[in-house]
């Protein structure tokens, strides 16, 4: 029998007219389940396909099996694609995943540095070329949509901090550059506002979380963002509209509320703002549960959340477990004149807009030619890079004749303490496999205790001591010691601190150490932290961030192969909790160390 012509499978016809074709083919149930994103525990092939699913996602640390190959990945996304593409119209599910350093669900993934250290390198071209390298190792396991960039951050108590630029808008408007490395350049005759999404070693991204999660009441996640309508679209909103511009396929939803309002249910800020102001044309998406969240508690009345999301403008739902409820009480509104059937086709048409754009009908399966892209070595030169760029350096000597930064590579015994010296889940922090846990057995990368040891001279003795007695520092004759201390990982509420302190026992290993020995202490953490009672003690100080897998990147600076010329943009250093939020521009503001810091050192000629 002859293949009915389908011109939504034409790709030599327009967009437009594609998009027009399928959507008239399409009962309102296939619509529907265009609009449901599923976790992978939940779903399954016959599920895809009897639903019309549109999307799903492996939450945060959901990984197929421990330890799994680039190839379990695609033979996974496969598996599913097949479910989709066996349905009645055949049309491609997308699979997201969150993206927040590098590929960082995945063992054997580069993790570059958290954004708050990509900030610190004030580098929108490093950060595209880091856009692009985790796309390909994003296509490598056969995903092709993530949930990143974050935006921008104004209270470091706040436990997503280090996901974002910066507190300062206009550094976080030149890092929305990642965007066009995740996506691709847009052309230059493309329409603002329009998504792209260019070729199969690029993915869909996702600039999130729209809009003010990161200006709550004292930093407290999933909280109310009490400012003006001005302040929100002066601090909050350019990160948006530069993305938007940039081409962004998707924007999420924040758990937060403006003013009061819950953002999953805010239709003047989600169509009237995004949509019709600045002419947004990818899809809307809800964060894990954000719609069972509109209500207090979530999920107890979820035919209002349901009806509250769909009409503020979501056009899909992270719901992720449950879809036939989702189904079942869409379904109604719409037969019921509730909710209009204009609202299903706004929904379906930017989904669908983005898949078309994403050549996904083209190209719908995992292409396991990018396999060698994951971890490869080239990235985790980048990621080595950006390391080396991140780092600030708050204090070296009490002047510039008594600095100690570099470091001479020779010497006859030094010490390595601290819990962070030679942890990779301390040093890649949250959103790493798991959400928050320590990640040590799972990633591969070389510690900073490592890469000390590969770039010493090999005639140096190197002593390494998580927590040593002050008797010992006094006894053993080092010519100077490296404390690498810090934060533990966390991820999302769990974060939250009003104390910020660092991790026990890192106050007392810089106390038995420095003063009794040439010290640099290297913090290693997601945010400023309480450090001022312990500057007078060090020689030398450096934030390090959170650096993910490629530790040389510490020791190349450290040793003076490279230069420090970090700046602290990500974020204002305090010097007590008692004075947050405080942000740059701020009437009182008395820093430790001000925004713009950061000594300069020029690289050894070796």
């Amino acid at each position: 029998a002859e293949t009915q012509y389908l011109r939504y499978k034409d790709p030599k016809q327009p967009m437009n007219g594609r998009l027009r074709d399928l959507m008239g083919r399409m009962t309102l149930s296939e619509k529907i389940g265009q609009m449901v994103q599923l976790d992978r525990t939940v779903a399954s092939a016959e599920i895809m396909r009897d639903y019309s699913i549109g999307s799903l996602l492996s939450g945060g640390g959901s990984v197929p099996l421990h330890k799994a190959t680039a190839q379990d990945w695609t033979n996974m996304v496969n598996h599913f694609q097949n479910g989709s593409l066996s349905s009645r119209l055949g049309i491609p599910m997308i699979y997201g995943i969150d993206a927040v350093h590098g590929h960082n669900n995945v063992y054997k993934a580069t993790i570059f540095p958290h954004n708050i250290g990509l900030g610190a390198t004030r580098d929108p071209e490093l950060v595209k070329r880091i856009g692009a390298a985790t796309a390909l190792e994003v296509r490598a396991t056969g995903i092709n949509y993530v949930f990143a960039p974050c935006i921008v951050c104004r209270d470091p108590r706040w436990g997503r901090c280090y996901e974002s630029f910066s507190e300062d808008p206009k550094l976080v408007e030149a890092m929305t550059d990642i965007i066009t490395g995740l996506q691709g350049d847009i052309p230059a005759n493309s329409r603002k506002g329009v998504p792209y999404v260019g070729g199969k070693d690029k993915v869909a991204a996702c600039a999130k979380h729209f809009v003010g999660d990161r200006g709550t009441v004292n930093g407290i996640n999933e909280n109310n963002t009490v400012i003006d309508r001005h302040g929100l679209l002066s601090i909050h909103m350019p990160g948006y509209y530069h993305s938007v511009i940039k081409g962004v396929s998707t924007i999420m939803v924040s758990y937060s509320s403006f003013n009061g309002k819950k953002m999953h249910a805010n239709y003047d800020l989600v169509t009237t703002f995004l949509k019709d102001t600045l002419k947004f044309r990818g899809f809307v998406i809800s964060d894990w549960e954000g719609i069972d969240r509109i209500t207090s508690p979530p999920h107890s009345n979820y035919s209002y959340s349901v009806l509250a999301g769909i009409q503020a403008g979501i056009d899909m739902v992270m719901l992720p477990y449950n879809h036939t409820e989702f189904i079942y009480i869409l379904t109604g509104f719409v037969n019921n004149n509730v909710i209009p059937m204009s609202r299903i086709d706004d929904a379906d048409g930017r989904i669908l807009r983005v898949k078309f754009t994403m050549g996904l009908f083209e190209n719908p399966y995992a292409d396991q030619t990018f396999e060698d892209q994951l971890g490869n070595q080239a990235h985790r030169d980048l990621a080595r890079e950006a390391v080396r760029k991140s780092l600030v350096l708050l204090k070296n000597g009490e002047n510039a004749d008594g600095a100690l930064l570099p470091l001479p590579k020779k010497a006859s015994r030094i010490l390595v303490a601290g819990t962070h010296a030679i942890n990779m889940g301390y040093q890649c922090g949250g959103w790493t496999i798991t959400q928050g846990l320590d990640g040590n057995n799972h990633t591969e990368g070389t510690t900073i205790l490592n890469a000390i040891s590969a770039a010493v001279d090999p005639s140096t003795e190197i002593v390494f001591s998580e927590n040593p007695e002050s008797d010992f520092v006094n006894s053993n004759n080092f010519s100077y010691a490296i404390v690498v201390v810090g934060e533990p990982p966390y991820a999302e509420t769990q974060g939250d601190s009003l104390n910020l302190t660092m991790l026990e026992p890192g106050p007392s290993v810089i106390n038995n150490v420095c003063g009794r020995v040439k010290c640099v202490v290297v913090v290693v953490s997601g945010r400023p932290i309480v450090i001022e009672p312990f500057v007078s003690q060090m020689d030398a100080l450096v934030a390090a961030w959170l650096p993910g897998t490629e530790g040389q990147g510490v020791s190349d600076v450290l040793f003076g192969d490279y230069g420090f010329t970090g700046k602290l943009p990500p974020r204002t250093w305090f010097k007590s909790v008692d004075q947050l939020p405080m942000n740059v521009g701020d009437a009182y503001y008395d820093p430790l160390f001000p925004f713009d810091f950061g000594l300069i050192t020029e690289p050894l000629q070796s």
